[in-house]
């Protein structure tokens, strides 16, 4: 059984490609980098390394004990490697969509997204409250199938270090056939966007065609009267490193008090932004009253669940 952790061996490209991306930024673009942002990025990425430790131990051998009840036994030939990988990014899609569109999944998720640089140091910006999500339940299927627990785990830490290199500016637009395949720093910088056409869409960790499947694609449209915002709808103002962490669980845990009774668990199963009293916007509603600015409306194609 191999013993292998592919993203202990990346860190050390990782901290090279981020200094080569901070000498790019000097010559070229120097609001891409924010000394405050980079430092909090680099911590998220410390903490979720501890909390990896502490928890990821505890995911394997709950995955070994499933595994005993697998259906097949698919083994170690290449081919399982590959079948294995594909897999893994499939369930990493529906893991991400609904760290989007289910809050409690995004109350761990948003820390990804609350930096309002976008650049390769926002690639560490790691969770540190994943295991509280039970996300890992997505790839139990795979432990069923036969997939071997140690196998899913090594294509999901390449599945993470392909996705490092995606989060950047400093690269344009790929091949077109590239970009029709694979995830890209252009699709990718639609993800991290808050503008109203590109909220939530491009969940993809390696293959792009997931969202084109299912229906969640968005290219990053070349114009300039609509640059790129970065972070998120309601942004945190604030370098403060716990709040940073945990500032949407307190909302969650202020909205859930406050709520009539019948709708407390709407606040933590609901999508983010959703309120009983529709006071407040979602990204659906955003998306909607920003086509209806344009005279497009919601016709096919531009339909908020598009």
């Amino acid at each position: 059984m191999p013993d292998f952790s592919p993203t202990e061996y990346a860190v050390p490209g990782f901290v090279l490609l981020v200094l080569a991306e901070m000498v790019w930024a000097r010559l070229r673009r120097p609001e891409a980098y924010e000394p405050r942002d980079t430092l909090t990025s680099l911590v998220f990425g410390l903490g979720s390394t501890v909390s990896g430790l502490l928890f990821g131990g505890l995911f394997l051998l709950l995955y070994l004990a499933l595994w005993e009840y697998r259906l097949f036994d698919i083994g170690w030939a290449w081919w399982a490697w590959a079948l294995c990988f594909v897999l893994d990014d499939l369930a990493y899609y529906w893991i991400h969509r609904a760290g989007h569109r289910i809050r409690w999944f995004w109350a761990s998720h948003v820390n990804r997204h609350s930096s309002q640089h976008y650049n390769l140091s926002t690639a560490l910006r790691q969770s540190w409250t994943g295991f509280l999500t039970l996300g890992f339940a997505f790839k139990l299927p795979l432990v069923l199938l036969g997939f071997h627990p140690v196998m899913i785990a090594i294509c999901g830490g390449f599945n993470l270090i392909y996705q490092f290199w995606i989060h950047t500016e400093s690269i344009g637009r790929m091949p077109r056939w590239f970009e029709a395949v694979m995830n890209t720093p252009s699709h990718h910088r639609v993800h991290h966007a808050t503008n109203p056409r590109y909220l939530d869409r491009n969940y993809a960790g390696v293959f792009i065609v997931w969202d084109r499947m299912f229906g969640t694609f968005q290219p990053e449209v070349d114009d300039a009267d609509e640059p790129i915002r970065y972070g998120i709808v309601r942004q945190l103002g604030t370098f403060n490193l716990l709040w940073s962490v945990f500032h949407e669980w307190v909302g969650i845990a202020q909205d859930m008090w406050r709520a009539p009774w019948r709708h407390k668990l709407s606040y933590l199963l609901r999508e983010p932004g959703w309120s009983h009293d529709g006071s407040r916007q979602t990204s659906d509603t955003i998306r909607a009253r920003w086509l209806e600015r344009r005279g497009e409306g919601s016709g096919p194609g531009n339909s908020p669940q598009a």
